[in-house]
């Protein structure tokens, strides 16, 4: 594994086009540490490899209404309220930010 340095964490910080002063760069050192620490216990646990990794604690349970296919309406009927039509197609005001 590569050790994280500040001259690697600076340089990853230039290739992303921003920088941070000494102080984050230190703070997050110490964060890598703490994060490498934490790895290194989770590797002494005996048979870690064995167990399936939790990726969410809660049962998940779906809220959604299964989709129903219903009455359709025609062409006509989807137009008829419009305020712009073109090609019978709902004109729609163009949005540009």
């Amino acid at each position: 594994m590569k050790e994280v340095t500040l001259e690697l964490l600076k340089q990853c910080a230039n290739n992303l086009l921003f920088d941070m002063d000494q102080e984050q760069y230190q703070t997050l050192l110490e964060e890598f540490a703490t994060l490498f620490k934490q790895m290194e216990l989770i590797g002494k646990i005996e048979d870690i490899d064995s167990v399936t990794p939790l990726t969410f604690p809660y049962p998940c349970q779906s809220y959604l209404r299964e989709d129903i296919e219903g009455e359709t309406l025609t062409l006509e009927e989807t137009l008829k309220n419009a305020k712009e039509v073109e090609d019978n197609q709902i004109k729609l005001p163009k949005v540009v930010l």
